[in-house]
């Protein structure tokens, strides 16, 4: 049966007496492991208590596995682990001293359920009054398992058959002795006629009333963390002293030694020469060492007092979602390189999307192939490099060449006379390539070029938006096709978010970069949804042959959209940017312009890439958070994502570093004791070690 809770359970992977380890999947698409405290052990409270505190515990142990949620409340408790800490689950039920098994082995059955171990046989005694001789406590129920001999305490002969009509066990199903005696007939003690008692053997985990108690593994005594849970210890009474035999002659004595004699035949040594000396030695030594320990101490305590906070997560994941869609947490393992080099350069991306507007015209005559103007977008990916609002992107896209517009303007009116029964679909590509040659793409004006608007759009975008939040820009400058493929465009806002460049020397064959670019999975593109993606990839070589300008090739690419997107470093800087690659790969977007290319272009037109204050303040922000220091990351998002230009990811981090101070704050301080205790056993050994030999060197030096 699955658990409940907020995730989406996939499969069992571990099963105990009780509970169960499960694999889940939460809304964000990440894969945990969830620790489950099931069947009677849920139900009772002890046992709920001895799993929260194991929980904590192993947080609170350096090292030991942190959970990222859990719900000890509910009617069965839970504890959820990020799938990259490894075998949480078993750690955590195999310190309640039940571990797991693969839950397609043969099943143990519940811990209530189970049998109970075997005691040690007493001997057949005769029944009292009627009442079995194995007694039935007050409770009504039995003291103790079926005896390890198979022969019941009651002396019911081994075949199970007892003489009287009383189960093999000695006690009757309903608990009430087969003479019909009530349980009421029993000593309140609990103690047999027999004198057997009626406690269970030590370790069983039963009490007194025989009821198994539901805190008590029956392996052995359970952890002393959860002592608590076992309730006060069941100790097993000795029996009682057999009643004496017949009475006999009296003991004779030892037999007489014929080889005995009262002279001592091995004298004794001489006791030992009293080392007084060596012992004072040894005491002043440990009076030393106690000093030295207690300096120690005290050095570890300040220490501690004055040392940074710990570098690194607390053990909780992002918990807000941006608006934008995009999580970098989701496409990098948490807290990785790779996020925290997508977090700092994802708000500086943004979707462009050009529209071209114009006529198409016979070459030679001028005349119209269609009354009406062709519409149609080119979209790609760009980054904001300045506080003023200028944007790198790809130049194919925002201004192609004329042969590549016109052959997308052919295109667009093609799909157009399609749809209106005027050419069938497999004909399209045959029409388009028959006029390419004799046609011309010009404006209103056949000596007038067709116009053109561009759009970006900053998180999450949508194809063809052209009001708001999309904004507004123009073309600025431009790089040809075979000396980079670079565009700088001008938008209408300025302070927005920004990237960094780097040093194209990242760059290298058989090394490692993260690209981001934009990418969709909706059919159709003209009103889809277009979203942040990324991934890790190889650079496999250099590649001179598509122009001046030497470019890079990758392993893979992250779709038709990413032209214009941008290949980073580990510290979230932009080394190139991506491009098409025209030399094989299906015309994907395999290659890479090194940001050397981006430099000159943005040095020919005047600008200065740099950051803004908010940018700044962001990456700090960053730094705060990847480093454990929540209070300082929570104030600094907290100002960019007030900031209001747009950065949405900062509120998204804002939120996780306040939610892991809420998890820290809630969490019991550690003590500085075993600190104190282990400085100081550490320094008093080291000082007896010296003052011992220093006392031996000089004992040997007086004789």
């Amino acid at each position: 049966m699955q658990p409940e809770g907020p995730y989406r359970f996939t499969e069992a992977s571990g099963v105990c007496q009780v509970g169960s380890a499960w694999w889940a999947v939460d809304s964000q698409d990440r894969l945990l492991t969830v620790a489950v405290l099931e069947g009677a052990a849920a139900a009772d409270q002890p046992w709920r208590e001895a799993f929260t505190n194991a929980a904590d515990t192993l947080a609170q142990t350096p090292g030991g596995p942190r959970y990222v949620n859990a719900d000890f409340a509910a009617a069965r408790p839970w504890v959820a682990y990020p799938a990259e800490v490894e075998n949480a689950a078993d750690k955590l039920f195999g310190l309640l001293g039940m571990p797991l098994r693969s839950p397609h082995l043969e099943p143990v059955g519940d811990l209530a359920t189970r049998a109970m171990p075997a005691t040690t046989p007493v001997a057949p005694a005769t029944p009292t009054a009627g009442v079995p001789s194995s007694a039935v406590p007050a409770s009504g129920q039995p003291a103790s398992g079926v005896p390890a001999s198979g022969v019941p305490a009651s002396g019911v002969p081994a075949s199970g058959v007892p003489a009287s009509g009383v189960p093999a066990s000695g006690v009757p199903a309903s608990g009430v002795p087969a003479s019909g005696v009530p349980a009421s007939g029993v000593p309140a003690s609990g103690v047999p006629a027999s004198g057997v008692p009626i406690s269970g053997p030590p370790g069983s985990g039963i009490p007194s009333s025989g009821v198994p108690v539901s805190g008590a593994p029956s392996s052995g005594a359970p952890p002393v963390w959860a002592a608590h849970a076992t309730g006060s210890p069941v100790v097993a009474t000795p029996p009682a002293d057999p009643p004496a035999a017949h009475p006999g002659p009296a003991d004779p004595g030892p037999p007489h030694d014929p080889f005995a004699s009262p002279a001592r035949r091995i004298q004794p040594s001489p006791p030992p020469r009293p080392r007084t000396g060596l012992r004072l030695g040894v005491a002043a030594l440990a009076l030393a060492v106690l000093a030295a320990g207690g300096g120690l101490a005290v050095w570890a305590v300040t220490r501690s007092a004055d040392a940074p906070p710990p570098a690194g997560p607390a053990g909780a994941f992002p918990t807000a979602t941006p608006a934008a869609g995009f999580r970098p947490w989701s496409q990098a393992a948490p807290y990785s390189a790779q996020e925290r080099a997508l977090a700092t350069a994802a708000p500086g991306l943004v979707f462009v999307e050009a529209v071209f507007n114009g006529y198409l015209r016979d070459g030679r005559t001028g005349a119209l192939l269609n009354p009406t103007p062709v519409t149609f977008q080119r979209r790609c990916s760009g980054f904001v490099v300045d506080p003023a609002g200028h944007v790198l992107t790809n130049g194919q896209c925002v201004a192609p060449d004329e042969p590549v517009a016109r052959e997308r303007a052919l295109y667009t009116l093609g799909r157009i006379l399609v749809a209106g029964k005027k050419l069938t679909p497999g004909a399209l590509d045959g029409w388009v390539r028959s006029r390419t040659a004799g046609t011309r793409f010009t404006g209103k004006e056949p000596d007038r070029p067709p116009s053109s608007q561009v759009f970006v759009q900053l998180n999450q975008a949508t194809g063809g938006l052209t009001g708001t939040p999309a904004i507004a820009g123009e073309v600025v400058r431009t790089r040809a096709a075979d000396a980079g493929d670079l565009a700088l465009v001008k938008v209408a806002r300025p302070d927005l978010p920004g990237v960094e460049l780097g040093d194209a020397a990242a760059l290298t064959p058989g090394g490692v970069v993260v690209v981001a670019g934009y990418h969709t999975v909706d059919a159709d593109f003209r009103d889809a949804t277009y979203t942040l993606r990324s991934k890790t990839v190889q650079v496999t070589a250099t590649d001179t042959g598509q122009g001046a300008v030497p470019l890079f090739r990758i392993g893979d690419d992250i779709g038709i959209y990413s032209h214009g997107g941008v290949a980073l470093d580990p510290a979230g800087r932009v080394v190139g940017v991506l491009t098409n690659d025209r030399s094989g790969a299906g015309g994907a977007n395999r290659a890479v312009v090194p940001v050397t290319a981006a430099r000159e272009l943005l040095a020919e037109a005047g600008v200065a890439p740099t950051l803004g204050d908010a940018d700044r303040l962001y990456r700090r922000g960053l730094d705060a958070y990847f480093t454990g220091r929540d209070a300082t990351a929570v104030s600094q998002l907290d100002a960019v994502a007030r900031g209001g230009n747009g950065n949405e990811l900062a509120e998204a981090y804002r939120r996780s570093a306040a939610d892991r101070q809420q998890l820290t704050a809630a969490a019991p301080e550690q003590s500085n004791l075993p600190t104190v205790l282990f400085s100081g056993l550490g320094g008093a050994l080291l000082a007896a070690l010296a003052i011992g030999v220093v006392l031996l060197a000089r004992r040997r030096s007086r004789r």
